[in-house]
């Protein structure tokens, strides 16, 4: 009994021993921010900024990559960091693509970028596939005599050169390559069952299992008053072969339907919810089948509203109208149920949001905004509240968010920058 009583005690102590050995600690957490001058008088940067909250430099930029080009206007990234570190980015009014090696976060590299592919041109929305290559919208046909547009459907405020005159667009497609931009296909949307033909790519969801993707067709150029953008079109995956384009129907206040923006599949594995940027919120089911359907389901205040996020079964969407973001648990997808919002100030106007790797913080920016500010809000994924995060600030200043105006920037710039697509690393 005694020998029994010893060897319990030395696999227990050997069991105290292991479970005392310290676990390596969590990779430090930062922010990549792509932003431009909004005088476009200096070159457009990608900003690596602290976003470590157990860190004493929280909030601290760190440092700043600046492309060599000015004016190519930053806008969308991939939505999350992906697993090889290399993050693509658009320069949209330039009609520019770039790809940042980001695997040494402090130290990030411009690994490439390019313009047109196969007779496409102005890139907007970048999405990895299982295979490794990249599906992005292209908004336009290539075309020498169309200008680049200088303002957007998606909430930016209009810049200083927002005075250009209308272009005239022809429709773009959807482009299969790798991510340094070799095309593997590429198809254009243009469809001729639809009369007035005013569909540019805004962004896309691939759907695999289903052998399916779904894109959205708002036009960037908001002086294009005669895109409505209510349509959504549906796509086989395997070859890009357009199969339908559905026209959104109209909710309760007329236009909810219009400018078509994000898609998101929804946790059923089958049924996709889409926003438009006229904030309308809209439920598409018998997507595997020849006659998709889709309906309304919500609206939120005014238009504007930006880029929503899904995560579980919480819908949480930018709603500049009333400077807030809101969650919606939606268990039941014909009926969501507010549960949480923030509000960020008066003269803030939520646009882009991005989750961190476990989901339960959120990067949230209002660039073009008189605040002009970025924040970090807090998720809990239990119950859907939302929390602005207070210590995630400039030094010495009592308002949450880091400050993008006038500000003294790494690179030794001062002025002012309007940031779009900003992601965690991994």
């Amino acid at each position: 009994m005694r020998r029994l009583a010893l060897v319990s005690l030395l696999v227990s102590s050997a069991a105290c021993a292991r479970d005392a050995v310290p676990k390596p600690a969590a990779a430090p957490s930062y922010l990549y921010v792509w932003a431009g001058d909004s005088a476009k008088a200096t070159s457009d940067f990608l900003a690596v900024i602290n976003s470590d909250p157990t860190s004493p430099q929280y909030g601290a930029v760190v440092t700043t990559l600046p492309t060599g080009e000015l004016g190519a206007n930053p806008h969308h990234t991939e939505a999350a960091m992906p697993a090889n570190g290399h993050l693509l980015a658009n320069g949209f009014s330039a009609g520019r693509t770039y790809l940042f090696d980001l695997t040494a976060p402090t130290s990030p590299k411009l690994l490439t970028a390019f313009g047109d592919k196969s007779g496409f041109s102005h890139p907007h929305t970048y999405i990895r596939l299982a295979n490794g290559n990249v599906l992005a919208t292209f908004q336009y046909a290539a075309d020498s005599n169309a200008a680049a547009p200088t303002h957007n459907h998606d909430g930016a405020k209009p810049g200083p050169s927002d005075s250009a005159p209308v272009a005239v667009h022809t429709t773009g497609g959807l482009v299969e390559m790798d991510e340094r931009g070799t095309v593997v296909r590429a198809t254009s949307a243009s469809d001729p069952a639809i009369r007035d033909r005013y569909i540019y790519p805004y962004s896309v969801l691939a759907l695999a299992p289903m052998n399916r993707a779904i894109s959205t067709t708002t036009d960037m150029d908001e002086k294009n008053t005669k895109s409505t953008a209510e349509w959504i079109q549906l796509w086989r995956l395997s070859d890009l072969t357009l199969l339908k384009s559905i026209a959104l129907t109209p909710g309760p206040r007329g236009d909810e339907h219009r400018f078509t923006g994000e898609p998101f599949l929804l946790p059923d594995g089958k049924s996709v919810y889409i926003h438009t940027f006229n904030c309308g919120l809209y439920l598409v089911r018998n997507i595997e089948s020849g006659t998709p359907t889709a309906s309304f389901v919500k609206s939120f205040a005014g238009t504007g509203c930006g880029v929503p996020l899904l995560i579980g079964h919480f819908w949480i969407q930018t709603v500049p109208e009333s400077f807030s973001v809101v969650s919606l648990d939606i268990s039941d997808p014909e009926h969501p149920r507010e549960v949480s919002s923030v509000s960020i100030g008066k003269d803030e106007y939520p646009h882009w949001l991005a989750a961190d790797p476990t989901n339960t913080r959120l990067v949230l920016n209002s660039g073009g905004s008189t605040g002009n500010r970025l924040f970090i809000v807090n998720f809990d994924k239990g119950t859907g509240a939302l929390a602005i995060d207070r210590r995630f600030r400039d030094v010495n200043d009592t308002v949450p968010g880091l400050k993008m105006s006038a500000r003294r920037w790494p690179n030794g710039w001062t002025g002012t920058v309007w940031p779009h697509g900003s992601v965690f690393s991994r």
